[in-house]
């Protein structure tokens, strides 16, 4: 199943914009900033330094990111996410992945009460 487009931050200025006016949220082997939008529907973006792995094990930790997104992302109010993986992201996961943005799901939600 494709990652839609329209579920996606794509421009650098909107990654840029949301690491100057979200929320931080340091989750396990993730760094997790979230600002609102007014789109109607959460998007999110990856990034994952080389520094992590070669690109076998970048891509790898982009699908799990993506593949906890999707999974999760009828609970998710209308965010812009920006998921930046650390150095254990990789040992940790699948299973990492989703916790991390359970966390940050469960903060947003608590912020916006």
């Amino acid at each position: 199943m494709r990652f839609a487009r329209r579920s996606r931050l794509r421009l650098r200025r909107e990654f840029v914009e949301i690491q100057q006016r979200g929320r931080k949220l340091h989750a396990g082997e993730y760094l997790v900033l979230a600002a609102d939008n007014r789109l109607g529907r959460p998007r999110l973006g990856l990034t994952v330094s080389s520094r992590i792995s070669g690109a076998v094990g970048r891509n790898r930790v982009k699908r799990w990111v993506r593949e906890a997104f999707r999974a999760s992302a009828a609970a998710w109010p209308p965010l812009d996410v920006v998921v930046i993986a650390r150095s254990g992201a990789l040992a940790a996961g699948l299973g990492g992945a989703r916790r991390a943005l359970e966390a940050a799901l469960r903060a947003a939600a608590g912020s916006r009460r």
